[in-house]
């Protein structure tokens, strides 16, 4: 038991570090129209950690990766990047996580990031029209319904972000879960 779980904080720990590596390096701004909102691969790592360990454990990797990324790589953000990281990712990872954990084939992969991939889309809807005209506010003296004004023209481009997003790190992890597995099995970390 108690191997075990070595085992498992040291593959958790170690996706940790590859996801904080991976945001560090890889970030660019995919519409120039809103080149703030950047795309960057840390989200793969932990959705590999989603499927080897649950939904539980893939929420919990995303707390940790978000924390750790919002107060080193992306700090500019601060504390509102680490709770729009921490919704977006868990909300991925939740749905992703318990389908897989349901169905574990190729299939049932695919249905997953499908879901996972619409479920961050869809909570991230709300969570932008809540939290970012306060972020506005707070960080850039905004008036809250300027903000808001702001947010909601920004929406069609916050909606597809998002979905491009999830969709190419979903799709990577689909892509190259099975040989990580057959990797860290190798390994004896899986």
């Amino acid at each position: 038991m108690k191997k075990m779980n070595t085992k498992k904080l040291t593959t958790l720990g170690v996706l940790a570090a590859c996801s904080i590596v991976l945001v560090a390096f890889i970030h660019f701004p995919i519409f120039p129209a809103v080149s703030f909102l950047e795309y960057d691969p840390a989200d793969i790592p932990i959705l590999i950690g989603t499927f080897l360990f649950g939904p539980v454990w893939g929420v919990v990797l995303t707390v940790l990766v978000s924390a750790i990324q919002g107060m080193t790589v992306s700090a500019q953000s601060g504390v509102y990047g680490i709770v729009m990281h921490i919704i977006a990712t868990s909300a991925f990872t939740l749905v992703a996580g318990t389908i897989y954990k349901r169905k574990k084939t190729k299939k049932g992969a695919l249905i997953a990031i499908i879901c996972g991939v619409f479920a961050m889309v869809a909570v991230m809807y709300p969570a932008n029209l809540a939290l970012t005209p306060i972020y506005l506010n707070a960080m850039a003296g905004m008036e809250i319904e300027a903000a808001k004004g702001m947010v909601n023209s920004l929406m069609p481009f916050i909606l597809l972000f998002n979905l491009t997003k999830a969709g190419i790190n979903g799709a990577v992890t689909y892509l190259v879960y099975k040989r990580i597995h057959k990797l860290l099995g190798k390994l004896n970390l899986a």
